[in-house]
């Protein structure tokens, strides 16, 4: 999957074999980078010193560190097993899936979590971009007729009816630069701030005083926070399937470039925003860091736009594989004839859907705290170390076996610590939840 409004040719070559002059394979390595870079940093690098407050200095560093090089090391087994097998790419998550488990259990393996991390990251960004849109107006026209949240998301959820007819990775390199940079700009802006903000009266780093009951439940929660902020493998085949490739030089060599490049651009955002914005505020910290910083008014605005920027091109690097399996289906499925109708009606249809979901539940991320639980964890921390095991079978107790078994009990606490976390706060946040508020 390359070109996301398939030939019939294509459509009928499920194997994966790839053919060498595929125009659509002409992505850069730094093309890749971008790419990580949006699908991976969102609005949430602002919350990770809010988890910090629960996680404290010494645990809630390591658990960063931790993940970070977990994560790291997941996607440059995603990255080598794109063309495990000579003369065939597995241009899709599924693809792997099936060459992994076999063609029955694989996508029912597969499929399922890298859905719920595309198809909820959507909503996500749409209720985000929505709210952040919101907020930017009003700090930049005080005197304006103030609107609704749900306006707004309408406002934002329209961009993308236009956005998405883009036909593939390629064509929106450009949003997602400009989403990349995005992501490093408003992260600059919050621990800068931080820093010129300096530390609050009275600063505490003990942990916050409640039940242990309701502690432990927090603590959850922060843990899914900060592993939900590594989750970027649901489109690294795809992302990979953009790049050319020839034997003597595969597609590998440029993709891991690329990754090393993203993560460098992750470290520097991450870190400095959660170790400084729990510096300057303790475990007095908002949720959204940039809400403790009142002050350049103008500064914090422009913050919310960068925002609004960076998760529309990052809402079209989760869509673009989910526009590709629902133009797949509907011509092998529905004998939809290839061509601009097919992508007008299934990518208008997918938009629609994620707008409406999120206009109508503006609370979905508790939701997606709870499902993200069976989506994120598995296709970033232990689904790529399973396949490995299976498809490389490296030697019983050697030091790959070991790091790889190691990642699977990771993440598979990781995703039953977030599952709970996020249950526990749909439960408590039920009484204040609004409809098209």
């Amino acid at each position: 999957m390359v070109s996301t409004s398939p030939t019939k040719q294509e459509v009928a070559n499920s194997d994966g074999i790839w053919i060498e002059e595929d125009t659509s394979r002409r992505a850069k390595w730094w093309y890749s980078t971008f790419h990580i870079v949006t699908a991976m940093i969102g609005a949430g690098v602002l919350s990770l010193p809010y988890a910090m407050a629960y996680l404290g200095w010494g645990p809630g560093t390591l658990v960063l560190a931790i993940l970070w090089c977990m994560t790291l090391n997941t996607m440059w087994q995603m990255i080598q097993l794109h063309e495990c097998v000579p003369g065939t790419r597995f241009d899709r998550y599924i693809d792997l899936g099936r060459h992994a488990f076999g063609p029955k259990l694989g996508p029912w393996i597969v499929l399922p979590q890298q859905l719920i991390v595309q198809v909820g990251c959507d909503i996500v960004y749409m209720v985000t971009g929505g709210k952040c849109l919101k907020k930017f107006m009003e700090m930049a026209c005080t005197n304006c007729t103030q609107l609704k949240q749900s306006y707004w998301i309408l406002i934002f959820g329209g961009i993308h009816f236009f956005l998405s007819q883009l036909p593939n990775f390629n064509s929106v390199a450009g949003v997602s630069l400009a989403a990349a940079v995005m992501s490093l700009s408003y992260s600059t802006i919050a621990f800068v701030g931080c820093l010129a903000r300096g530390q609050i009266d009275n600063v505490s780093y003990a942990y916050k005083k409640t039940s242990s009951a309701d502690y432990m439940f927090r603590v959850f929660n922060a843990l899914g926070q900060i592993s939900s902020a590594f989750a970027g493998h649901a489109v690294a085949l795809e992302i990979q399937a953009t790049i050319p490739s020839t034997p003597e030089r595969p597609s590998k060599e440029p993709m891991w470039k690329g990754a090393l490049g993203a993560y460098f651009i992750n470290a520097i955002c991450y870190l400095p925003v959660a170790l400084i914005g729990y510096w300057a505020f303790g475990q007095d910290v908002d949720d959204n860091v940039l809400m403790n910083l009142k002050k350049p008014a103008w500064l914090i605005a422009s913050a919310n736009l960068m925002v609004v920027i960076h998760v529309i091109g990052s809402y079209q690097v989760y869509a673009m594989p989910v526009f590709a399996l629902l133009e797949r289906m509907m011509v092998k499925k529905m004998n939809f004839p290839p061509g601009i109708a097919l992508r007008l009606i299934a990518r208008s249809s997918y938009v629609a859907f994620t707008l409406f979901v999120g206009v109508t539940f503006p609370f979905f991320g508790d939701l997606l705290g709870f499902f993200g639980g069976f989506g994120f964890a598995p296709t970033s921390y232990f689904l790529p170390s399973i396949m490995w095991l299976v498809i490389k079978k490296p030697k019983r107790f050697s030091a790959k076996w070991m790091i790889n078994w190691s990642c699977i009990f990771v993440g598979v606490f990781i995703m039953l610590a977030s599952t709970i976390g996020g249950f526990r706060n749909i439960i408590a946040d039920a009484s204040t939840y609004s409809f098209y508020a």
